[in-house]
């Protein structure tokens, strides 16, 4: 027989839950079976979730996760099931097992370790250094887990020494925004070049500062795309692949038979038994569309919020609303990932804080349905003068007095999480982030940084997006106004930073895609704003250390992503008219980076 049913199960594993991930998979191969797939595939590191970095140094952790993908095999009957573990040998390999008739029959290790941005398996695992083909039916199926298709060799061995006509890769691939993308394009390309069917499957769900955005995808030997998974949510995607398309398309190839002369052998092939039932149900049709350039950021959001709060154990949130653009988007994130009745919100007016700043909080709370406690600060705020008087006097008030209100919020919110055991989700954007214009142990303190990664200006974007939806539940006067921390009378933003619709395009070239000063200046922008964003962000790299962790959403986040040394001489700019620089003056570089 040609034909095969595969069905890709894109699901969500939680890091350490050995026993909840392995039931997982025996449940979703059950569903699959019921659906006649001859095979069913899971994710890279299913058994054990992805990723658990020093976990799996513990050597119990590592035999305990043998011992249930083990149990796995043994419980899975009349299908072929393809799944991640850690295998243990000589080592410890990132392993892909194939299970049937009660027991793993093979298995294939990760031949290429990625050591880049937010990975570090090289830490951890020995590479593999031979593809694996299994035989189903008279089908041959290659296996590659994640990192080995981003490589032309791993697919074209299987498919010319090996003969595979289906190629399964294993995902644990982190998001970040269009990244679906540029794995399209290049499994469009392996599928093509080498004449063979390619199944990629993703893992889905949150994990710390990571998502994991699903979005399997199936791609005929022409490169043509045959299916696509949902995104953000877990999926059963089943496909039906008739390997004789491929035999014809290769028949009329004359160059694969000079390319297999070349290769030569060495690929491990195994020959799986399996009973296959041919009177299969129809599929399901299905049209997922490819995913909204805005839409895809909030989902991953909303996505990240609701594993970092449940996975952690945690029912409710509680955030600081000041009546600002970015407090509004995460308040409406929460909901839209938790819930009304497990989101809070905490108005804490000062002296400075506006009479619109408290309506529009007080309307986005009733727009959202939550509750909304108000705690004001400005008792409090002068007891700390009163306080410190003796020890200040003689000094006029600067951006100390600031602090002190950010700090004194930041402190209430926490003494509402320890009472209740509400997390607190901060509200600082990216761009607050890079340049240290947050206060330590202020508005920086809480558990979980939602839009960390997300530049000021595509905040506006997300809430703009939301909003289009039925409820629209930010007012419009938040999108109104400056944006202003209302820390002193006037106080705006713009005093203290560039405008971001110039500061963001700054940011993402030095952080994002490591541009140097000269080159910035050359995109157009102003040479003195140029050396003074890049001077604060990078003397602000001890407040991002102590930051909590959030969502990466962007292809360079702050946390795994960047490791920049806090004590540090080489500045990028101080090397070449650095003295000029210094002798310009201006406000929005004095106070920003500041405490």
């Amino acid at each position: 027989m040609t034909h095969i049913r595969i069905a890709l199960a894109q699901i969500n594993p939680v890091v350490g839950d050995l026993e909840g991930n392995a039931r997982k998979v025996v449940e979703w191969a059950e569903k699959a079976k019921k659906l006649s797939a001859d095979i069913v595939v899971f994710p890279e590191m299913v058994i054990t979730g992805y990723p658990p970095e020093d976990l799996l140094l513990k050597p119990d952790f590592v035999e305990d996760n043998v011992r249930w993908a083990t149990w796995v095999a043994r419980n899975i009957d009349g299908i072929v099931a393809i799944f991640g573990f850690v295998e243990q040998c000589d080592d410890n390999y990132n392993a892909a097992a194939v299970a049937s008739g009660g027991k793993i029959v093979a298995t294939h290790r990760k031949m290429y370790l990625p050591n880049y941005g937010v990975f570090d398996e090289q830490r951890y695992f020995k590479a593999g250094d031979e593809p694996l083909v299994v035989e189903i039916d008279g089908v041959r199926v290659g296996l590659g887990i994640c990192e080995d298709i981003w490589y032309p060799d791993v697919v074209q061995m299987e498919a010319l020494s090996g003969d595979a006509e289906i190629v399964v890769n294993i995902n644990a691939s982190p998001y970040h925004v269009g990244k679906w993308r540029l794995r399209e394009k290049m499994l469009a390309t392996r599928a093509s070049d080498n004449t063979v069917f390619v199944a990629y499957l993703n893992m889905v769900g949150g994990q710390d500062e990571l998502v994991f955005d699903g979005h399997s995808m199936v791609f005929g030997p022409d490169g043509e795309l045959v299916a696509r998974g949902k995104q953000f949510e877990e999926d059963l995607i089943i496909v039906d692949l008739d390997s004789r398309e491929v035999l014809r398309k290769r028949l009329h190839d004359p160059r694969r038979r000079q390319e297999k002369e070349k290769v030569g052998a060495g690929v491990n092939f195994v020959r799986v038994k399996h009973e296959r039932n041919d009177n299969k149900p129809e599929i399901p049709e299905r049209n997922v569309l490819p995913p909204h350039p805005v839409g895809e950021i909030y989902n991953a959001l909303v996505l990240g919020v609701r594993d970092y709060v449940r996975k952690n154990g945690f029912r409710k949130v509680v955030i600081g609303l000041s009546g600002g653009i970015d407090s509004s988007i995460v308040a409406t994130i929460a909901v839209d990932a938790l819930g009304s009745d497990n989101v809070i919100g905490v108005r804490m007016p000062s002296p400075y804080t506006s009479k619109e700043s408290l309506e529009d909080a007080e309307q986005l709370a009733e727009n959202l349905g939550i509750e909304l406690i108000t705690l004001p600060i400005a008792g409090i705020f002068e007891a700390y003068r009163k306080t410190l008087a003796p020890v200040f006097a003689g000094l006029g008030e600067d951006v100390t007095e600031e602090n002190i209100q950010a700090r004194i919020r930041g402190n209430l919110l926490m003494a509402l999480s320890n009472k209740f055991g509400w997390l607190v989700l901060t509200t600082g954007n990216k761009s607050e982030m890079s340049v240290g214009y947050a206060t330590l142990y202020g508005d920086m303190a809480g558990g979980f940084a939602v839009i960390k990664d997300v530049p000021k200006t595509l905040v506006y974007e997300l809430a703009k997006y939301r909003n289009k939806m039925e409820d629209s539940p930010i007012p419009e006067r938040v999108f109104l106004k400056p944006p202003s921390a209302e820390l002193r009378p006037g106080q705006r933003d713009e005093d203290e930073l560039p405008p971001y619709r110039i500061l963001d395009p700054i940011l993402r070239a030095y952080v994002e895609e490591d541009r140097s000063c000269e080159e910035i200046v050359a995109m157009g922008f102003d040479a003195e704003i140029v050396r003074k964003v890049i001077k604060m962000v990078e003397r602000n790299e001890y407040k991002r250390r102590q930051a909590p962790p959030g969502i990466k959403i962007t292809p360079r986040a702050f946390g795994k992503d960047w490791r920049f040394p806090i004590t540090n001489h080489y500045l990028e700019c101080s090397r070449r008219n650095h003295r000029a620089a210094d002798r310009t003056s201006s406000q929005w570089g004095s106070n920003a980076a500041q405490g």
